[in-house]
């Protein structure tokens, strides 16, 4: 990740956060901080679209959305008032979940999403900084995220993070949905092929 500048903005609606996202560009809202994001580079992109590719192919009974780079929100309850967002690489929501958010909010298509993933997938980009990585990682698992996996594409493992666990998954391994998205595999030394 390159260093960029770091505004402090506190809390704002959606509608100044979508004005300003697409006006000035991409942007996570992190503890007040607006922190803008960098293009991804093709090799990156690349490792994500394996991994959103084979979500996208595994039971839509389960899976009922998966979506490569887009912000989530978490808000302040009962308001408007964006509290913080996130753009990891892939967010996938189980379809369970994602109903109960569409029957909740009958204009979900004109806004961003206000669901917290069950699933999110960062890939490590070459300028990313070990302490950046870890911090996100916490972070997500803080708003409410089940299950984090981190790919790495120089040693070309896995790291699988949960509330209480953490596991590292080489190219002899085959990555498993755990109980987010039972069933689901697929072996690491495809996803880096």
């Amino acid at each position: 990740m390159v260093d960029h500048p770091i505004e402090q903005t506190g809390l704002m609606t959606i509608e100044e956060f979508v004005r300003l996202y697409e006006t000035e560009g991409p942007f996570e809202l992190i503890n007040g901080e607006r922190i803008p994001l960098s293009p991804a580079v093709a090799g990156h992109n690349s490792v994500a679209k394996v991994v959103y590719d084979a979500l996208f192919l595994h039971d839509p009974e389960q899976v009922a959305y998966a979506v490569h780079s887009e912000a989530a929100f978490v808000m302040e309850e009962s308001t408007d008032w964006v509290k913080g967002s996130r753009t990891p690489d892939v967010m996938v929501f189980r379809a369970d979940r994602l109903a109960a958010y569409k029957a909740e909010h009958p204009d979900w298509r004109r806004k961003p999403f206000i669901l917290v993933p069950d699933l999110v997938i960062e890939v490590i980009s070459q300028n990313d900084k070990y302490t950046e990585v870890e911090a996100k990682v916490d972070g997500y698992l803080e708003d409410g995220v089940q299950i984090v996996w981190v790919f790495d594409p120089k040693p070309k493992t896995v790291t699988v993070r949960s509330e209480n666990s953490y596991s590292k998954f080489t190219v002899k391994d085959t990555l498993t949905g755990g109980n987010v998205l039972p069933g689901f595999e697929i072996a690491v030394k495809a996803i880096f092929e």
